[in-house]
């Protein structure tokens, strides 16, 4: 007997960040996982990929998820080299701090488009499969700015939220084919984003123990869903993730 392939899990953002941690924690899983790493950067894309030989097989796939065309040409390519996606994670995002009147259309719009349009761009191109096997799992990245509201962050907050929306509909959308939908809603966490910026020590959660929180629910039995996980840290929050 043909002997089955481990899961395939397909990763946005993967080429820094939480998204990079996820990698390598699903690289590193007792379990053998496949990864399709999904990024604009190939060239952290190909370091976080190195980092990542525990995994069954790696592969790279460079694409702007805000890009329709991008995202329809990177579904078909992942297909043909990996076949069927049983995980997919979109964790691509961007964020930006500013107050309204400081935030130029483009910011609003490139804040909407890569962290809402993103997430539906990708999930959609890839919900058809799964809903003919009849099986699948699907993480959206929101933020604890996609719950609550911070001063500053209108854009991102707004984003956030509207991914929360989507994510939940989504979920009842996708229930009766088998497919659980599940939303992460991190607090501050160390990232490229906060680079610069002074904050007292452990205001900020470890990006890989943040990724754990992904592994850990995709692990429970498929009688299970964890709908939401709100992650903070244990000192006082400073803003979103």
């Amino acid at each position: 007997m043909t002997q089955a392939k481990p899961p395939l899990v397909l990763i946005t953002g993967a080429s820094q960040g939480i998204g990079a941690a996820i990698a390598e924690c699903f690289a590193n899983a007792e379990n053998a996982f496949r990864l399709a790493l999904v990024a604009r950067n190939t060239q952290n894309l190909t370091d976080i990929a190195s980092k990542c030989g525990n995994a069954a097989q790696v592969e790279c796939f460079a694409c702007d998820v805000t890009d329709e065309h991008q995202v329809g040409r990177m579904a078909e390519q992942v297909k043909a080299r990996m076949g069927e996606v049983s995980v997919l994670i979109n964790n691509a995002g961007v964020w930006c701090g500013s107050p309204v009147l400081e935030t130029s259309v483009e910011q609003f719009d490139a804040v909407i488009n890569t962290n809402l349009r993103g997430t539906f761009l990708v999930s959609r191109a890839f919900l058809g499969d799964m809903q003919k096997s009849g099986t699948g799992d699907i993480f959206n990245m929101s933020s604890t700015a996609g719950l609550e509201a911070y001063p500053g962050v209108s854009a991102y907050c707004a984003a956030k939220h509207a991914v929360t929306g989507f994510t939940k509909s989504l979920r009842e959308e996708l229930r009766p084919f088998g497919i659980r939908v599940f939303c992460v809603y991190p607090g501050p966490t160390e990232s490229p984003s906060w680079n610069g910026v002074d904050t007292p020590k452990g205001a900020l959660m470890p990006a890989a123990e943040v990724a754990k929180a992904f592994l850990n629910a995709y692990q429970m039995s498929r009688a299970v869903v964890v709908e939401d996980i709100v992650l903070k840290p244990q000192i006082a929050n400073i803003s979103a993730n």
